[in-house]
């Protein structure tokens, strides 16, 4: 069989790469030194609370509340107390009193607010009791929350002889934050912890050797360390969320180790063929290499796409899919062939069964029992092209068809990380009928100039607006400066003596906007306020408030959750067309055909789709949910994950449709039929396919063995992906439509080629070792 012949700069920069590999590896050696101590310290750099919505109505209320409005509760948290009396009783008064004069000293605290200092019973729930506190400064970095933390855990000892089952829990969304970052830094470490030494193992097997296993997995651990310290790098400048870290450390183990498992078995395929080492190397950067970067390429399409979201969140994993997948692949094809080279004669130390390795020199050339496997498997097909494409192409198309039930709502569940403080204080709020306070929505009504919230104007303006929200089912309380003063008009003397608190917390400095609270009622799902955001924003304020000019914005977390999901919504044709474009021209100009774009496009939809039907049937029916430790069916799987798993499902394909049609296409202009064509592709890619594969799902549902929700969500949906595109996909229904378009696969370019330089290249098929 004939290789493709590569440009002479090809083998020319190959063969630099080589010879000056110790100069590359101190280069790589100092950037990873330089970027390993912002690597140690991301997850305090990542901001969990980055994540917004840029130019939304819920970051406008945001901005509005911080510049406007003079309040000591811009910037809050809440402080869950319970097993001990309530404050509506005298003792549980008196130690409400002391828990408040403590946390009041604490450092950054501005102001408190309480059933003590308002009476209102709204403060309590059940045998709880919960405390705002304002904080200045910037609370997010985490000094303050773990300084109010401090407190509260002195205070808890403190008064634990005389209440034993005394709780103080902080939330809200600083706390949760904050507890965010630490909790997904852990979780991203752990789900290492289940993936490497199964990665290793697989790798063993795969390679027969311990050093050979162990390099792809070095290469996947220094992208994920330098990834991570370049991020930290970018967020001094760009605000990164910490989703990153989990998005790097599951492609830097899951691409990273691919790619150099396809590097490091290309260098023992050329040194089985008998080349010296460094001839070895410059072959494999030349022709494997050229294959990762193709790759490489066509997952950047995906992440690049991304960054077309307006949500911080989604942008963040683009900027961290694109570090990782660039660092996995500039050291695939760059430090790793010199590491090879060093190596080479202890490759094999420490090996297994060859054979079972997939030892190139014979199973994968067809001369042990794996490439015989593979290559009947390809006759098969090639025999049968129609019944192979019914038998694997209907359960696809059936599974797929369950993608039509996808909901991108927020579950409803609980789904954060049980062990997280935040997590317990909202159980606790919860246990009291108090859930709502964590979704406060916060809706400002800006009057036009002249007017004053103030004034009998403003005043009867914002009573209106006030009386229409408070009327609807989803409302559980109402708080504007109205209801809490029960004032009819505004009077001098009462706004004499509005506590100075009261008045900036509700009233803007220019007295033209005045601020409305809505505690939603218990029990209305995260998806369900979304949609109530939106109403609130369709009303028509002149009509409610009797005055010209009015306008409504409407913040908090459901304000942000409508915003978020609305971005995600109106992104998806944008972003899938780019992918599928990107994809589509990649292949057009490597393979300089139509229908094998189309083909590939076609067949990552279908997977892409089979996947959601399997996270429809495991997630939203509950079929096996239990194994993935839920406890039941959940009602919707984020708004990120369908426009994820798109995003990276197609890039990842391109791995398989890469190597299985190069081979076919390689065999096709060496002479075979095509029939002869199909079954040598199989032969040569079927294990290189399997194994990528199985590296990929090890990682994934290492992934989705975790305790987030969302990237366990995210970890099977890919896992899923990977196993069905790697094996019916590409191995069954991708043969089977390539038999069937014959020489027709190659048009318009490749089939000239075919016809014309079939006869005279087809003597040299068996002169040459395979080329992946």
């Amino acid at each position: 069989m004939t290789r493709r012949a590569q440009p002479s700069g090809t083998h020319a920069l190959s063969r630099a790469i080589v010879a000056r590999r110790s100069w590359i590896a101190m280069g790589w050696l100092t950037l990873a030194g330089a970027l390993l101590p912002w690597a140690t310290n991301s997850e305090t750099r990542l901001a969990a609370a980055g994540s917004r919505v840029t130019n939304s109505q819920s970051q406008t209320v945001q901005e509005m509340l911080a510049s406007r409005f003079a309040s000591p509760y811009a910037t809050s948290a809440v402080l869950v107390v319970d097993g001990i009396p309530t404050p509506d009783h005298d003792e549980g008064r008196s130690m409400l009193r002391d828990i408040v004069a403590a946390v009041s000293r604490a450092p950054g605290v501005s102001r408190t607010m309480s059933y003590l200092s308002t009476g209102d019973s709204s403060f309590l729930a059940g045998s709880a009791s919960f405390v705002v506190v304002g904080i200045v400064g910037d609370a997010h970095g985490g000094d303050r929350v773990t300084a109010l933390r401090r407190t509260s855990a002195v205070i808890e000892s403190r008064m634990r002889a005389r209440y034993p089952r005394i709780q103080l829990a902080w939330t809200g969304d600083v706390a949760f934050d904050v507890d965010v970052r630490a909790a997904s830094g852990n979780a991203a470490a752990a789900a290492e912890q289940r993936a490497v030494p199964l990665t290793l193992a697989l790798l063993i097997v795969v390679f027969g050797g311990v050093l050979a296993a162990g390099m792809p997995i070095a290469i996947g651990a220094l992208a994920i360390v330098m990834s991570l310290g370049a991020a930290a790098l970018i967020s001094g400048h760009w605000p990164l969320a910490v989703i990153l870290r989990n998005i790097v450390s599951m492609l830097g183990l899951g691409v990273g180790i691919d790619y150099a498992l396809l590097i490091v078995s290309r260098f023992r395929e050329e040194r089985a063929t008998g080349r010296d080492a460094p001839t070895a190397a410059a072959e494999t950067i030349a022709h494997a290499g050229h294959t990762v970067l193709l790759s490489g390429a066509s997952v950047g399409i995906g992440f690049a796409a991304l960054l077309a979201v307006p949500a911080t969140e989604l942008r963040s994993i683009a900027v961290g899919g694109l570090l990782v997948i660039t660092a996995s692949v500039l050291l695939a094809t760059t430090l790793l062939p010199g590491l090879l080279v060093w190596t080479a004669r202890w490759l094999d130390l420490g090996g297994v069964s060859r054979c079972l390795a997939g030892d190139v020199s014979r199973c994968l050339t067809g001369g042990g029992s794996s490439g015989t496997r593979w290559r009947q498997w390809g006759r098969w097909v090639a025999s049968r092209p129609l019944r192979v494409l019914v038998v694997a192409g209907i359960p696809m198309v059936a599974l797929a068809w369950q993608s039509r039930r996808l909901s991108n709502d927020l579950p409803s569940v609980d789904w954060l990380p049980a062990q997280m403080e935040s997590t317990r204080g909202i159980h606790m709020l919860e246990a009291g009928g108090k859930t709502g306070v964590a979704q406060t929505m916060l809706v400002l009504l800006e009057l036009p100039r002249g007017f004053s919230v103030l004034d009998s104007t403003g005043w009867h303006a914002i009573q209106q607006l006030s009386s229409r929200l408070s009327h609807d089912a989803r409302v559980s309380s109402v708080r504007s400066l109205p209801d809490i003063t029960h004032a009819h008009k505004p009077s001098a003397t009462l706004i004499a003596f509005l506590p100075s608190d009261l008045r900036a917390s509700y009233v803007s400095r220019d007295e033209r906007v005045g601020l409305v609270q809505l505690v939603p009622r218990e029990g209305v799902s995260p998806g369900a306020l979304a949609r109530f955001v939106r109403d609130i924003r369709q009303i028509d304020a002149a009509s409610v408030t009797g005055l010209s000019g009015t306008r409504v914005f409407v913040g908090g977390l459901p304000a942000f959750n409508a915003d978020y999901q609305d971005a995600i919504g109106g992104s998806v044709l944008a972003v899938a067309a780019v992918v599928i474009v990107g994809t589509f021209l990649a292949l057009l100009v490597g393979f300089r055909s139509v229908l094998v774009p189309l083909k590939a496009v076609a067949l990552n939809l279908l997977s892409v789709s089979a996947a959601f039907g399997a996270a429809v049937l495991v997630f939203q029916d509950g079929h096996g949910a239990g194994l993935l430790g839920l406890t039941g069916p959940i009602d919707g799987l984020f708004p990120a994950v369908p426009i994820l798993v798109f995003c990276l499902v197609f890039g990842l394909s391109m791995d398989y449709e890469v190597f299985l049609v190069s081979r076919v296409a390689e065999s096709t202009r060496g002479g075979a039929s095509p029939g002869d064509a199909l079954a040598e592709g199989v032969a040569r890619t079927g294990g290189v396919i399997t194994n990528a594969a199985l590296v990929m799902i090890v990682v994934f549902t290492s992934f989705a063995a975790g305790e987030f929700l969302l990237i366990k969500i995210l970890g099977f949906t890919l896992a899923v992906a990977v196993l069905l595109d790697a094996t019916v996909v590409r191995l069954a229904i991708g043969p089977a439509l390539l038999r069937l378009a014959g020489r027709y696969n190659w048009w318009p370019g490749g089939m000239l080629n075919t016809l014309t330089d079939g006869a005279r290249t087809s003597t040299l098929a068996a002169s040459h070792g395979p080329d992946r």
